[in-house]
């Protein structure tokens, strides 16, 4: 798997200062897609073990309230981040939130997606749309994205909002 950057401090990508990891690759190109760059897969730096440890010290920050996972488009990179994901869960239990381009129902169907989701907290789901796009939305670029609670909605079998 390859990234394009890790960022220590992030406020804009879910509640609370975050860490956060951009991936690269991703097929969805979403017109003014707000990472053009991170869309290649051959973008960014290999991650190894050493990236990992990273993230593991920068979420040992009190002030750090969590990770997120973003892109590029995680679940096109499901594979390698389950493993990291669990291997950050070794030590942290913080809330980790992943943005996709799929939609909640186009994940649940397919299994390796969906144990990528299962190890997450929070979703937010669906393409960017630039007529959608609403520059007054906490964490979305569009309206028809969703911001979902993972695992109240696994328990549930339906979509259930997060609210703050």
């Amino acid at each position: 798997m390859r990234y394009g950057q890790i960022r220590k401090y992030d406020i804009s990508n879910g509640v609370g200062i975050r860490s956060s990891i951009f991936v690269t690759g991703c097929t969805h190109a979403c017109p003014n897609c707000f990472n053009e760059e991170y869309q290649d897969f051959h973008a960014g730096e290999l991650w190894t073990d050493i990236q990992t440890q990273e993230v593991i010290e920068y979420l040992k920050d009190p002030q750090v309230a969590g990770l997120t996972l973003l892109g590029g488009e995680p679940f096109q990179n499901t594979k390698e981040l389950i493993d990291i994901v669990q291997e950050i869960k070794k030590e942290i239990q913080k809330p980790i939130w992943v943005y996709s381009g799929y939609t909640w129902e186009e994940l649940i169907s397919n299994p390796l997606q969906l144990e990528l989701l299962k190890e997450c907290d929070i979703l937010v789901d669906g393409r960017f749309q630039e007529e959608l796009k609403d520059l007054m939305l906490r964490f979305r670029g569009s309206s028809n994205q969703r911001i979902i609670d993972i695992q109240k909605s696994l328990q549930e079998n339906r979509v259930i909002l997060f609210m703050e």
